[in-house]
């Protein structure tokens, strides 16, 4: 029990001695970090007003990507910079900047990250593309998506650089690690030639542009659109919805075909074959009175041509015009039933026929009696 009481009583004076110390530096972090988050809610809120009477995108998205990472930059600032106020010894003074220096550094990479996002978000509001000619915004969109990984990463890179220097011991290792990186480098270099290889592609696809955001490919014998350019590889949105994955290196080393390369404009084809005494100048006629009931044509083409003589059949082909791709599609779909109806209810004698002519009396079968067919 006396051993208790003097524990009690030591425990007493601790307290008595050090309790205005430990309240001065409870008062000055937590006033710190009342007044970083403070100004970051005073901030918002201005912005917010601003925002609501003269709308800008930029503001928006500042809103929209800077809400979180300013919620931890803004108290960390003040308190690194009330820390000194902080009582407390010297090692432990030491300790407890370093953690709130590690920790600044990362809300202050998270902000960086989040003004890239800002102009991201600033660019994607004024070049959209949900229009017919959408060339410009296309290639602005592929060089925005791969510059934003790579700025990305840079940021990653050195936040984690400056964190382990910060470190005495790894600044004191850090001469050996540079002067075996040559070895290093030459080592990784061998083993990851095609993750090299494939992010030097990446930087001639971004700024070369052979293939862009949303543009319309035929790939491996698969119709789709451009979804996404990473790094390392390219997602196709397939027109059934599936998803194409191929790296970077394919659309530099293999041919393939772009349909919306520098215009999305297109021309279709539709190929009818038909008995040589069909009425070409009828059908003709039919297809001019037909395509402007569809609004799918932009009127630029609309022809019927003869293009080749088979052995029963001729090929007529239709030539026609549309905006996009996928108009171009749905309108050849169309043609090709509007036609097909057309000559089977006004000329079905035009359809292809198998034709078995004879000559003279060889072409008569033989008679044969009543009796010996029976026998």
């Amino acid at each position: 029990m006396n051993l208790l009481n003097e524990l009690l009583d030591d425990l007493t004076h601790v307290v008595q001695d050090h309790l205005p110390l430990i309240l001065q530096g409870a008062g000055v972090i937590t006033g710190g970090l009342l007044a970083g988050g403070f100004a970051k809610w005073l901030l918002f809120r201005f912005l917010a007003a601003y925002n609501q009477r003269f709308p800008r995108f930029w503001i928006a998205g500042t809103l929209k990507h800077l809400d979180r990472p300013l919620f931890y930059f803004l108290p960390l600032l003040v308190l690194s910079t009330v820390l000194p106020l902080v009582p407390l010894r010297a090692d432990a003074h030491e300790v407890f900047r370093r953690i709130v220096e590690i920790a600044l550094t990362c809300a202050f990479a998270w902000t960086l990250i989040g003004c890239v996002y800002v102009v991201q978000y600033r660019i994607r509001h004024k070049y959209q593309l949900d229009k017919a000619d959408n060339l410009k915004e296309r290639k602005l969109y592929t060089q925005l998506q791969f510059v934003k990984k790579v700025v990305i990463i840079t940021i990653v890179f050195f936040t984690i650089c400056l964190i382990l220097m910060s470190f005495p011991t790894v600044r004191k290792i850090g001469t050996g690690l540079v002067t075996s990186a040559g070895i290093a480098g030459v080592i990784l270099g061998f083993a990851a030639q095609r993750s090299l290889g494939n992010l030097l592609a990446g930087f001639q696809i971004a700024f070369t542009q052979p293939i862009r955001i949303d543009d319309v490919l035929v790939v491996e014998n698969e119709w789709g659109k451009v979804e996404e350019i990473t790094l390392t590889y390219v997602v196709l949105r397939i027109w059934d919805q599936r998803r194409l994955i191929l790296p970077l290196n394919y659309f530099i080393e293999k041919p393939f075909q772009n349909w919306s390369r520098t215009t999305v404009e297109l021309l279709g084809t539709v190929f009818i074959y038909l008995d040589y005494s069909a009425p070409l100048e009828e059908i003709r006629k039919e297809l001019t009175r037909i395509l402007p009931q569809n609004h799918l044509w932009d009127g630029r083409v609309g022809i019927l041509q003869v293009t080749d003589f088979k052995e029963r059949t001729m090929e007529v082909r239709i030539l026609v015009s549309a905006s996009d791709s996928a108009s171009a599609f749905d309108l050849r779909c169309w043609v090709r039933e509007k036609m097909v109806t057309f000559i089977q209810q006004n000329y079905p004698e035009s359809l292809p026929v198998t034709r078995t002519a004879g000559t003279g009396e060889s072409s008569k079968p033989p008679f044969v009696p009543m009796e010996e067919a029976t026998q």
